[in-house]
């Protein structure tokens, strides 16, 4: 399988990969101690490192200086993709699988989704985030100065293969099989000043929110967060 393509490289990815992403952790239900958890992008490892009640903490990362750093913090690396690693990764065997910023580098998102559960132990959870391809500013960028501009970073990241909304999120979760515990905005944006463009913007996502009866307020996160176990697993149904 040669489906799932690698997250971004370079200079301007490094501010991921150091991230620790606590609005990422507050999406955790409590845990059981002696969690093995998996990390897909894990970059330097600030993520998987520093969860309570981790014995085991395996990580994988396409860019080799990063990985060398996640080496020191980590039980596992591996210095690949995921869909290289695979063959590599024990059956139903994780506690928590993470997911933070990478799933939208993936060329076959959904088969990475399918795939993964196939080493979530009984009970496992998947947590992450996404860009919002709705948030306001990006919105504005489309409808009101009809611009679609790739960057190094951000929303429109030129290593992204896959865009997302809050409801189109969930809705690639359980096409993939999974039930969604949680589903939330992160990292909520505010317009400051009174130059031009953030008066304009401010006006237009206050003409959103008026035109959408109120329902347009994921358009104020920069990310989704989503924290989703196996159907199979899920003791709620």
């Amino acid at each position: 399988m040669n489906a799932l393509a690698g997250v971004a490289t370079g200079e301007s990815a490094s501010g991921y990969r150091r991230g620790k992403r606590p609005e990422v952790v507050a999406l955790l239900p409590p845990l059981k101690t002696g969690l093995k958890v998996l990390e897909v992008g894990c970059g330097e490892g600030a993520f998987s490192a520093d969860i309570p009640g981790v014995i085991e903490t395996w990580g994988i990362e396409p860019d080799a200086r990063s990985a060398e750093i996640a080496k020191g913090r980590l039980t596992k690396v591996f210095v690949n993709l995921f869909d290289a690693v695979k063959p590599d990764l024990p059956a139903h065997y994780f506690d928590l699988i993470v997911c933070n910023d990478v799933i939208e580098h993936m060329t076959d998102h959904a088969q990475f989704l399918r795939s993964v559960q196939d080493h979530m132990a009984p009970g496992a959870f998947l947590v992450g985030s996404l860009p919002n391809v709705r948030f306001q500013s990006n919105l504005f960028n489309l409808i009101v100065a009809g611009d679609w501009h790739y960057q190094d970073a951000g929303v429109l990241d030129r290593t992204h293969f896959r865009f997302f909304t809050m409801r189109s999120v969930r809705r690639t979760l359980e096409e993939a099989g999974l039930s969604v515990q949680r589903l939330e905005g992160l990292n909520r944006m505010k317009l400051y000043g009174w130059g031009i463009r953030a008066v304009a913007e401010r006006a237009f996502g206050g003409l959103m929110f008026i035109l959408s009866a109120g329902t347009a307020r994921d358009i104020k996160y920069l990310q989704v967060g989503f924290l989703a176990t196996p159907v199979a697993c899920d003791q709620s149904h």
